[in-house]
């Protein structure tokens, strides 16, 4: 690649901008901030006895809505739940009143 005076060259500038939106990105989440909502779908049918873990992740200026987020034990993938769903309610009140006791 041959440089002129003054000029970069399109690919480097190319690679520059990956690198900083790559790394922008990274630093940005793992501070625990999200710029987004993580909840593109959700899940309603009951998938109580796989759940191993939960996150509630209240509303805020990134993300309108309240996402329940479940860690399945086999796989460990992440399932977004539905807030809405009677079964979700219970296990979120009973989450909810093991905590308080």
């Amino acid at each position: 690649m041959k440089m002129t005076s003054g000029k970069i060259p399109i690919g480097s500038l190319l690679v520059l901008l990956v690198l900083l939106t790559i790394t922008e990105g990274i630093s940005l989440r793992g501070l625990g901030m999200e710029l987004r909502c993580r909840c593109i779908q959700t899940e309603s049918r009951r998938i109580g006895r796989h759940i191993g873990k939960v996150e509630i992740i209240p509303a805020n200026s990134h993300c309108e809505e309240t996402e329940i987020i479940a860690t399945l034990k086999r796989t460990g993938q992440e399932v977004c739940l539905d807030a809405e769903a009677p079964w979700v309610k219970k296990v979120i009140a009973r989450m909810m009143s093991s905590r308080m006791r």
